[in-house]
């Protein structure tokens, strides 16, 4: 991974964008892209779409969102500890002993999620299933009113940014699900920008995924396209514990996975497949027996129809404060979706046959 594109990467991750407050994220790549896009907008729910060679055909989306899990103050009490909702899917398993991000009014808050030590839990409470309930919290306040001259009901927190190597080629961070997504479309658009291309190019960094695909619903319908690919992340099954028979064999650093279902257009799905085999790039076919739950599903049933593929990067522990993914896998993500763009003409027909 070149050094420009290892910073972006960084600097997306270390951006906090929960969904519904996206918009440190968004700067990010608006920033990153401006100096080889000839457009980008933001549009109302907080989309950044980012076009190169707008006049072409047909008109291709790219998208990967760049929210991540998070929690909402909801209550805070007399002694100021802070009790929160859950923005996405949250494991509480995982969340006792976290160290958070509260986004406050007056800039980021540092705090601690906290539950009972295991000492003081009743013989019949250890090795229960944990409620978010039962979790709080704790910025060290004395008080309510101290707590509330920092976070107020409604502020966002997220799982304290930061990237770790591990080895030569994995990296894991908080929120990868779907940063690295957001970072394949804009890389492949990059590459892409220097191939002669025939169809119009969008690249779109889609908002509020984790609470319903809401943001490629929306960008989708604004962008119009008649081909539309996302990139997610999937789950890696190559550690212990995981029942290949039920999530199919996808390993770390053996390439993307392609999606082959009811979701992706049988024509698109083999362009895919054959730019990678004649480009010789590294990848692994993934099982998608129904909807796939990424924006490909909003997507693909966006006005009439749009023809639609979902390539994901294979990523271990999702929805946690250490999630992992390759770097090789994200170099070559990008690089299918690049070449893959650079075949698509106006006479393509993805209708299926």
């Amino acid at each position: 991974m070149k050094p420009h594109a290892y910073d972006f990467l960084k600097r997306l991750l270390e951006a906090p964008s929960p969904s519904g407050f996206e918009q440190p994220a968004q700067r990010v790549v608006r920033e990153y892209m401006a100096d080889c896009a000839e457009t980008i907008e933001t549009d109302v729910h907080g989309n950044v779409i980012v076009g190169i060679n707008t006049g072409g055909s047909p008109r291709v989306m790219l998208a990967g969102h760049c929210d991540q899990i998070g929690m909402m103050v909801r209550y805070i009490d007399d002694k100021g500890f802070i009790f929160f909702n859950q923005i996405g899917g949250l494991d509480p398993a995982v969340l006792a002993g976290s160290r958070v991000t509260l986004l406050g009014r007056k800039g980021p808050v540092p705090g601690v999620i906290g539950r009972r030590a295991i000492h003081l839990l009743k013989q019949e409470e250890r090795g229960a299933k944990i409620e978010l309930r039962e979790l709080w919290i704790d910025i060290g306040a004395k008080d309510k009113k101290e707590a509330l001259k920092h976070v107020d009901i409604g502020d966002p927190a997220v799982f304290v940014p930061g990237v770790t190597e591990l080895g030569s080629d994995l990296i894991a961070s908080p929120a990868f699900d779907d940063k690295c997504g957001t970072w394949v479309v804009m890389e492949a658009l990059r590459q892409a920008a220097d191939k002669p291309l025939k169809c119009a190019l969008f690249a779109v960094s889609t908002v509020q995924e984790e609470v319903g695909l809401r943001g490629a619903r929306t960008s989708c319908f604004g962008v119009d396209p008649q081909v539309g690919i996302a990139v997610d992340v999937t789950h890696a099954t190559d550690y212990p514990d995981v029942d290949k028979r039920s999530h199919g064999d996808i390993c770390m650093g053996a390439g993307p996975a392609i999606s082959i279902g009811p979701n992706i257009n049988p024509a698109l799905g083999d362009l895919l497949l054959r730019t990678a085999r004649q480009r010789k790039i590294p990848f692994q076919r993934e099982a998608a027996a129904g909807g796939t739950g990424t924006d490909a599903n909003a997507i693909q049933l966006t006005r009439a129809g749009v023809a639609t593929a979902l390539v994901s990067v294979p990523n271990r522990y999702m929805h946690t404060q250490v999630e992992i993914v390759s770097k090789s896998d994200l170099t070559h993500c990008a690089r299918l979706l690049a070449e893959t763009v650079a075949r698509i003409d106006g006479k393509m027909d993805f209708t299926p046959k």
